[in-house]
């Protein structure tokens, strides 16, 4: 979906519904590329390591938040169908927070649909949340900071304070006021893709708040965060230099690391299934006749494969080869969760 970010546009539309007391906003979900994987802080979600991630542009998440007098407690509605229980109560509480702010005391309408599987590791609640955060805090009347949009949306989904800046992002350890996703550079800095193959689109049985509150009952953990944080420091500089033959088996062993921690943890928690144990023989297989693609994995068992720009329509091709898979979907770099009229 294109979309323009204007600085001085954003500041008119977010007059425009402080009066109406409804806003649409669009986010996009990242892929990250060092992961989050536990906290220092499980409430505040404030994550045991850095991590450093690519929004992806070509999907995005639309949600438009109505305060209304006439609604006795927030009312969730995820593409088109009512939500309740834990999902509900997950974004009441973001409303709470931004209720407080802005001396509110009245309940909400949230509209989220998305042009994506949700729910299945390919970061639905990333782009929920951060188009949530700056959608709620523009109907309520309140100008944050990107750094405090970055912050609201941290407290709803971890990985949803990476969705706010543009394009490639870094999110920093800290306390609840310094822990927030900075944009490392613009969409068009590098243009890379992610081809992902879908391998299944149910919903987890153990969703990601879940498994980071398991992370450090599993004996990997310390030692992935130690070596989380140089391979945070490599990645950053290979990416800044548009380096994709150092970054690349960076961004897999992260990836293999964390989900060795979610097998180890107690209990375990198993995303792969053989198809993506396939997709990752079959990526090495491809690198070795000379494709430069390179794959990681999140909460689930969905395969990202990235690639630059020119090698983007042959990964492509290779992919929807591949036995046992429900589809594939390719992503450009995306730009930053905004308000739209």
């Amino acid at each position: 979906m294109e979309t323009n970010f204007n600085v001085t546009a954003q500041a008119e539309l977010r007059k425009l519904v402080a009066y109406q007391r409804v806003a649409t906003a669009l986010a996009h979900p990242n892929i990250a590329f060092i992961k989050y994987w536990g906290n220092q802080d499980d409430r505040l979600r404030l994550p045991a390591n850095p991590s450093l991630s690519m929004n992806l542009g070509c999907l995005y998440t639309l949600t438009t938040v109505s305060f209304d007098d006439g609604l006795s407690s927030d009312l969730l509605l995820i593409n088109e169908v009512p939500i309740y229980g834990a999902a509900l109560a997950r974004v009441s509480a973001m409303l709470n927070w931004v209720r407080e702010k802005a001396n509110l005391t009245t309940a909400a309408k949230i509209e989220s649909v998305s042009n994506f599987p949700i729910g299945s590791g390919i970061a639905s609640s990333a782009a929920a949340f951060a188009a949530l955060s700056v959608a709620s805090s523009a109907a309520a009347g309140l100008d944050l900071s990107e750094a405090a949009v970055s912050q609201l949306a941290r407290r709803g989904s971890g990985s949803a304070s990476r969705s706010v800046p543009t394009g490639y992002s870094e999110w920093v350890m800290g306390d609840d006021e310094t822990s927030v996703a900075r944009s490392l550079a613009p969409p068009e800095f590098w243009d890379l893709r992610d081809i992902i193959v879908v391998v299944n689109q149910e919903h987890k049985a153990v969703g990601s708040t879940g498994g980071h509150a398991l992370a450090k009952t599993s004996s990997l953990q310390a030692a992935r965060l130690v070596g989380a944080i140089n391979r945070f420091q490599l990645c950053r500089e290979s990416l800044l230099a548009r380096d994709l033959a150092t970054m690349g088996p960076i961004i897999e062993e992260d990836a293999i690391i964390m989900h060795a921690v979610m097998m180890s943890s107690h209990p375990p928690i198993y995303y792969w299934d053989a198809t993506t144990m396939m997709i990752i023989q079959a990526v090495q297989q491809w690198r070795r006749e000379g494709l430069p693609v390179y794959f990681t994995i999140d909460a689930g068992p969905n395969v990202h494969l990235i690639c630059e720009a020119k090698d983007a329509e042959t990964v492509m091709v290779q992919a929807r080869q591949l036995p046992n898979i429900e589809s594939v979907m390719s992503s450009d770099v995306g730009g930053p969760a905004m308000l739209i009229d």
